[in-house]
């Protein structure tokens, strides 16, 4: 694999400069960037180390076939706080949004639903289906829009501590409950309703059409091993009301140049304070003594010291390999060893040398602009689903497609495109075990193109090349534990002072001078930066560096 030129890269060193910092970054992904940024930024010497040949995690742009450019695993920019922006100053580094502005959904029987970014559009789109649903569509867009507000006060703060005394803690959540007071009775209500609830059962509070609340309903079952009608996941739904872009909310968009574009100019401001960033630099082990992180030993056999040490990887990696669990409490290994990874997506990225048609909906269009969705019904997505609970990959799987070289050229040659395609349901624990998914790959990669020409007839013949990254791919090479792509599920029982385990959610370990800041911890996955900012600040404002 080839990454971008190095003319748009940061500047990677090939070996640390020194052999003690303040702090040591493990894990070149957007939050540890992120993390190692904020630290720079405030005078600190820090060091960010990443195993792979190039920057971003999973959120990186790779030339894997010639001339075009994929975004690998994460493809849409849509949770990445604005304060990040703002305060890391990413547009002067190279970060550049283009708004997605439409959601399609072709039908097998020849009709389609688009939602715009125009919400009158949006409205005569969905009377087709029911003119009651779209009477009520803007009522539940206000509604999300209130709730995701009430959220943002949590994402953007470290999780609370319910258990503590302290009075500060207290104090937060005091804030906290008044802001949820100062609802109405109706919206707190629903609130209480969309943490319990499955995706289908809350969407069917508002809406009766399942053309219109299917689609919907699959953002409640991103990153998790459940199905739709599982309680627990209207609340993932509230994540795609989150996103912002320019102050406006529910906004998704595509990264100029791909999504490894925002891990550089990440980077690229985690330079310009003097952080230092080291690639092809696996870290075999956290350097401990007397009980204490002092430092990493690299795979190479180098020790480098470090005040703090702060980890960007999944819990399992950070606990269970780079400390290991005789360094740990027998109690904390348990919780470590029962927070649920499950990966359950995989990604198949199209190289195509023309546009492809979908029958519902000829030719090249806006509908085709922003992100396309096969999620006809419930019953379709229940079935893919059920496959994936007894050990299969889904044969007619949900996905979630972008064709992003309609809108941004440069990741493609002139007249050719790329086409990104998020499946679910492809469970990391095959029923004849994780290690068989090299051998069922191409079939994984057969069964996703199959369905979308089912919609899109042309489609096979236009493939030029494919990448295929099963959940095993994602562990192997992108260093995903079980292929998750929130480094954990994000079900109720794994979130805010849960996330990863009671009494461990504020970026501490229980090794001293050993954090962690990557998705696993609070406010979870996506490519939000949030952990990585937050884990930042504490430890900053704890005054141990």
């Amino acid at each position: 694999m080839s990454g971008e030129s190095a003319a748009s890269t940061p500047r990677q060193a090939s070996r640390p400069s020194r052999s003690s910092y303040d702090a040591i970054v493990i894990g070149g992904g957007h939050n540890g960037l992120v993390c190692a940024a904020y630290l720079a930024r405030a005078g600190r010497s820090v060091l960010l180390l990443e195993r792979r040949h190039l920057l971003g995690g999973s959120a990186v742009s790779e030339e894997i076939y010639p001339g075009f450019i994929y975004s690998s695993c994460s493809y849409i920019v849509s949770l990445l706080r604005p304060q990040i922006v703002r305060e890391l100053d990413l547009a002067r580094h190279g970060l550049e949004i283009i708004p997605l502005e439409s959601t399609f959904t072709p039908y097998p029987d020849g009709r389609s639903l688009a939602r715009w970014s125009d919400p009158a559009r949006t409205r005569e789109e969905i009377r087709r289906f029911s003119a009651r649903d779209a009477d009520v569509y803007p009522e539940f867009g206000l509604a999300m829009g209130r709730l995701a507000h009430f959220a943002k006060n949590v994402v953007d703060v470290p999780a609370p501590d319910p258990a503590s005394l302290d009075p500060r803690e207290l104090l937060k959540l005091r804030r906290l409950g008044r802001t949820f007071l100062d609802f109405d009775g109706d919206l707190r209500w629903l609130n209480l309703k969309l943490m319990t609830m499955s995706a289908t059962d809350f969407l069917s509070l508002w809406f009766e059409n399942e053309q219109l609340m299917a689609p919907m309903s699959a953002s409640g079952i991103i990153g998790t091993l459940l199905g739709v009608r599982s309680p627990g996941t209207a609340y993932v739904l509230l994540h795609h009301y989150m996103g912002e872009i320019d102050g406006a909310y529910r906004a998704w968009g595509f990264s100029r140049g791909g999504m490894g574009r925002i891990s550089e100019a990440i980077g690229r401001a985690a330079e310009a304070h003097a952080a230092e960033i080291v690639t092809r630099a696996g870290v075999q082990r956290v350097l401990l003594r007397s009980g204490k992180a002092r430092g990493v030993v690299l795979e190479s056999g180098e020790e480098l010291q470090a005040r703090v040490v702060i980890s960007a990887l999944d819990p399992r990696r950070t606990f269970l390999q780079l400390v290991g669990e005789e360094h740990l409490d027998a109690e904390f290994v348990t919780a470590i060893r029962r927070f649920k990874l499950r990966g359950s997506s995989g990604k198949v990225n199209l190289a195509l040398d023309r546009l492809p048609d979908f029958k519902a909906r000829p030719g090249d269009g806006p509908h085709i602009r922003g992100d396309i969705s096969i999620a006809p019904d419930f019953d379709y997505l229940e079935r893919a689903y059920d496959q994936a609970k007894y050990g299969s990959f889904s044969e007619r799987p949900f996905m979630n497609i972008v064709i992003p070289s309609l809108v941004d050229p440069s990741v493609a040659p002139p007249g050719k495109h790329v086409m990104s395609i998020f499946v679910q349901w492809a469970p990391y624990h095959l029923a004849e075990g994780a290690h068989t998914w090299p051998q069922r790959r191409e079939a994984f990669a057969d069964a996703v193109v199959s369905t979308l020409a089912e919609y899109c007839p042309g489609l096979p013949d236009a493939i030029l090349h494919r990448q295929v990254l099963t959940p095993w791919d994602l562990e192997q090479e992108y260093g995903l534990s079980e292929g998750n792509i929130f480094h954990g599920e994000l079900s109720m029982e794994q979130l805010l002072f849960l996330r990863p385990a009671a009494g461990w959610a504020r970026y501490r370990t229980p090794i001293r001078n050993l954090w962690m800041c990557g998705s696993g911890t609070h406010p979870g996955g996506g490519v939000m930066g949030g952990p990585g900012e937050l884990a930042a600040k504490t430890l900053l404002k704890a005054g141990e560096i």
